[in-house]
């Protein structure tokens, strides 16, 4: 087992890209708040890229532990909307 780099609980800011479709922005908070419940809405950083064709987001959530936010990333990652999350 790898010990982690990180304390727990901590501030942990996620970048979340994809395509600026209707639904993008929506999605990822779905996906992000069934993995961190706290997490505040109105704290979701957007910009979209200049062209418009791209939205890039940024969740900083209440991280509690390398599994969680392992499992965060992997829906993230997984869902064919979502680009890039870093």
């Amino acid at each position: 087992m790898s010990e982690s780099l990180l304390e727990f609980p901590t501030r942990f800011p996620i970048k979340i890209m994809g395509r600026h479709t209707d639904d993008f922005a929506q999605t990822v908070l779905e996906i992000v708040q069934r993995h961190a419940p706290d997490f505040d809405a109105a704290s979701l950083e957007m910009r979209a890229s200049r062209e418009g064709n791209y939205l890039s987001m940024t969740a900083t959530i209440n991280a509690t532990s390398r599994e969680q936010l392992d499992a965060l990333y992997r829906e993230l990652s997984a869902h064919p909307k979502i680009s890039i999350v870093l």
